[in-house]
Parts: C-alpha cells; structure tokens; sequence
C-alpha cells in the first residue's frame, strides 16, 4: 500500500510511522552490538583499556609539552597508580554487554541519524529535503568528532586526575569496572552529543524557538552553563575544564553564525514569494 501524504496522515499514524523507524534504528544498534560483543576482547584491550596505559598518545603529548616547559607532571609517569578489578558475578559480562550496545550505538549512529531524518524530512519543504545528505554527514562529522574527543582528551584527563588524588598512602586505588565503565562512557557519550549543539542550533532557529540576537545576549549565560557542563564531565582542576570549555564554546559560535544563515534565508525567502 501506498504511504499517506503527510498531510494525510493522523496522529496514530504518525506514531505508526515514528515505531517503524524506532525499530529499524533498534535493530541496527542491536546488529552492530552483536558484532562488538563477538569481537569484545580486541575492543577492551585495543580500545576500552588503553587510557590506562601511560603509553596512551594523550599522555605521551602533555609529557613532552610538560617536559619542555620543565613541569613535573603525573603524564610522564611508568604506570597508571590503579587496578581495574571485578566484585560481582555478573560485573565482567555486564560490561561486555554494555560496552557492545555502546559501540553498536557509535557505529550505527550515521543509520540512526538518517532513520530520525526520514521521518522529520516529510514535514519540511522540497528544497530543504535536498539536503538530507548533507545534514546526515555532518551530524555523524561533529558526533565522531565529539565521541574521539571524550575519549583521548576527557577520559584521559579524568582518569589521570583521579587515578593520582590521594587523601592518604595507605589507600590504594582499586577501581571495580562498572565505575570505571561508567566514567568512560560517560565521557564519550557526553562529548559526541555536546558537538551536535551547531546541529541542534540550526533545527530552533528553523522552528523560531532561537535567533542568532538571543545566543549573542545570553552568551555570557552560556559561558556559565559551559564551565558547568565541562566541571560535570570532567575531573574537577581548572586546566581539564579550560581544555574541555575551549571546544564547546567554539561550537557556540559555530551556532551563532548558523542561526544567522538560517535567518537571513528565512527572510530571502519571504521576499522571493512577496
């Protein structure tokens, strides 16, 4: 049967439409996770545990920028003064699972973001469906780019941070891996949905909830919200926040100039059809 005109088309057809996306993006992450979980061994050793090697390229950089302005810093340490350790029965398979439905979710976010795209795109016009493509390599560009930034610049600065605070010697780090899983995932996850901000920006100017004139007043505001975000996601010294700050606020402008693009073909429009 033909598919309704979206004009068409009542509400519980809408949700009709909206569960047959849902369950393809569901299978797609469930796909891509079945893989990971097959090849789980080569990810945790290759990828998951590899912060916590003092070999890690993030801490081979801030050691030679420390070294060569003469800081001693714990980057230029042999070994990472913690242990990775599991104290529940079903600790060591509950990260396995997770960690595939992460990876299955990364992998496939490109089939995600093209799944939400087929169903919002028959509400916009014909001009603005052509540039579908576009939209879905760039939401899959800045979500990368985020999830490689929270995990060799977040999570190796966390782990650093806290792996070396101490509040006495006779204390020694044992960390159980649902807690570091957790601040692992956290942090890539975090970082990847932060990047979409010029993305999300771009979706509120369309639909009039923001203008390019309430992001340039509210930016001192957004400065605030951002240490915040960046004091969340990040260990709490002030040279990891400034690190993680530094990139989101550069979004912000991004999205400033965006909001500006999408206004000003707004108004071009009204005047072709005057």
């Amino acid at each position: 049967m033909a598919k309704k005109n979206i004009n068409e088309m009542s509400f519980l057809d809408h949700l009709e439409d909206l569960r047959w996306h849902l369950i393809r993006i569901v299978l797609a992450v469930v796909i891509v996770a079945t893989l990971a979980f097959i090849f789980s061994r080569f990810i945790f050793e290759a990828i998951i545990f590899a912060p916590l090697d003092m070999s890690f390229p993030t801490y081979n950089f801030l050691c030679n920028a420390a070294n060569f302005i003469g800081v001693d810093t714990t980057f230029c340490a042999e070994e990472m003064p913690m242990i990775i350790q599991n104290r529940t029965m079903g600790g060591q398979f509950s990260a396995d699972i997770w960690t595939a439905i992460l990876g299955g979710f990364i992998i496939s976010f490109p089939y995600v973001i093209y799944q939400l795209w087929k169903f919002i795109s028959p509400g916009l016009h014909s001009s603005e469906r052509k540039h579908s493509r576009g939209f879905i390599i760039i939401s899959s560009l800045l979500f990368f780019i985020g999830v490689l930034f929270g995990y060799y610049i977040v999570t190796p600065l966390s782990l650093n941070f806290l792996a070396n605070y101490s509040i006495s010697e006779i204390v020694d780090n044992q960390i159980d891996i649902s807690s570091f899983m957790s601040l692992l995932r956290n942090s890539v996850l975090a970082s990847g949905l932060i990047f979409e901000l010029p993305i999300i920006i771009y979706f509120f100017t369309k639909i009039g909830l923001v203008t390019p004139e309430i992001l340039k007043k509210y930016r001192k505001y957004a400065l605030v919200i951002v240490l915040i975000l960046s004091a969340i996601i990040t260990p709490p010294d002030v040279a990891s926040q400034v690190i993680v700050a530094i990139p989101i606020l550069i979004l912000y402008q991004v999205s400033i100039y965006i909001s500006k693009v999408v206004v000003r073909n707004q108004k071009r429009k009204e005047k072709e059809h005057v």
